[in-house]
């Protein structure tokens, strides 16, 4: 085995975003099968700050600046008939380091982190190419698109289509397409030509439970008051975080707090919507925007609520509240991937009427809530290990493959 091309759409450092927890555990696992060439886009002076941890782990790197404007990202993507995804994370300075880097390093595979990489792969490559999409982002547009209105619509459709296009070709080009779930894998598979299945695999996203444990872990001081304590996590301008976010809000939390009206709900998370914010301090919310670690939020919850609905891929903030042995009722979208059960390891509920029911009464009911989340710990500790999920990547990138073929012989 030569050298690796690791491209991602943003530096895998720190581990602090849903993409970044994948794409950072994904690159340390490749650093310790070959040495690793790391191409990704920054997004602002705070990514530079952790340029000295990629340089530890990379055999050389690029970090060039992301386009700075999404909005003339999009009208060049319009322009081009490409989707905007695409334009947003394009590069001319790291298309010119990749080609470069093949050019005078002994690539023998490029492990592209997310579609909007794909196109930094030239044509000509022969070596062994490995594509994470994680999930089906199309399929994610496509949601979108049927219940937006208006231009917003007709915006979301059209990225739906196009990106659906890239991620076939990209499928049919690799030699191995990676999803973090069956349900995304599956529903990818099915829109491919026939056999194309046989080169979709399921990679899915795992837990540090030595980071993530509850003993280590003081609650947050906002969170040990009267009351019980209900936190989200995420990205809080991710629509649907936001979404979700004002679901409880909304329809979930008032219903509650009728029967427990010192309940608080904790929206924990960078970049808050505008809106969430004018709800921080009314009716029982709290948002809290970036914090310098959620372990202390989790620690104090007394329930976690995920009602999103709209959900690709594995939720890491319902692994991390497992490992942090929560009590959590989610929504089936924000279950997938995650092969637990409902009813032992945590309480699947969909409409507001039932979320709110099943919060209130784990809310009630402490021996029940602790006994869901320390099986829930118990699960990810014994199915979610990073080490165990990411095996599978040597395979992938055609590491001992040819050992294996001298020993059968």
């Amino acid at each position: 085995m030569g050298e690796i091309l690791f491209l991602a759409h943003r530096i895998p450092f720190p581990p602090d975003r849903g993409d970044k927890i994948r794409s950072h555990h994904l690159l340390r696992a490749i650093a310790r099968l070959a040495p690793v060439h790391v191409g990704c886009l920054s997004e602002g002076i705070g990514d530079l700050a952790h340029e000295a941890e990629l340089r530890v782990i990379a055999a050389s790197h690029c970090i060039a600046p992301r386009p700075p404007s999404l909005a003339l990202a999009g009208i060049g993507a319009l322009a081009r008939g490409r989707p905007v995804s695409l334009d947003a994370f394009d590069s001319p300075a790291l298309h010119r380091w990749v080609t470069d880097t093949l050019a005078t390093r002994p690539i023998d595979a490029i492990f592209v982190f997310s579609g909007q990489r794909g196109q930094y792969v030239p044509p000509g490559f022969a070596g062994r190419l490995v594509v994470d999409l994680c999930d089906v982002d199309s399929a994610k547009f496509a949601a979108y698109a049927a219940v937006a209105r208006g231009p917003r619509a007709w915006i979301d459709a059209r990225e739906a289509r196009l990106l659906a296009a890239e991620e076939t070709r990209l499928a049919a080009r690799a030699d191995a397409t990676l999803f973090i779930s069956r349900a995304e894998a599956a529903l990818f598979a099915a829109q491919q030509p026939p056999g194309a299945e046989a080169r979709i695999s399921v990679v899915p996203n795992g837990i540090d439970t030595a980071d993530f444990d509850p003993s280590s872990v003081e609650p947050h001081p906002a969170l040990t008051g009267e009351g019980p304590q209900i936190v989200f996590t995420g990205q809080m301008d991710y629509p649907p975080n936001v979404e979700a976010a004002l679901r409880v809000i909304e329809r979930i939390l008032p219903v509650v707090r009728r029967e427990l009206p010192s309940a608080t709900f904790h929206v924990v998370g960078r970049c808050p919507s505008p809106d969430l914010t004018p709800h921080d301090g009314r009716d029982g919310v709290r948002v809290w925007g970036e914090v310098p670690d959620v372990r202390p939020f989790l620690a104090g919850a007394d329930l976690v609520l995920a009602p999103l609905t709209i959900a690709r891929g594995v939720q890491n903030k319902v692994l991390e509240a497992m490992a942090m042995a929560r009590p959590i009722v989610l929504t089936p979208g924000a279950a997938t991937g995650i092969e637990a059960l409902d009813g032992m390891h945590f309480v699947i509920a969909e409409s507001d009427e039932q979320l709110a029911r099943d919060a209130t009464s784990l809310l009630r009911d402490g021996p029940r809530a602790l006994a869901l989340g320390a099986a829930a710990r118990r699960f990810v500790a014994e199915n979610q290990g990073w080490d165990a999920v990411l095996a599978p990547l040597a395979g992938h990138l055609g590491i001992g493959r040819s050992e294996s073929a001298r020993d059968a012989a």
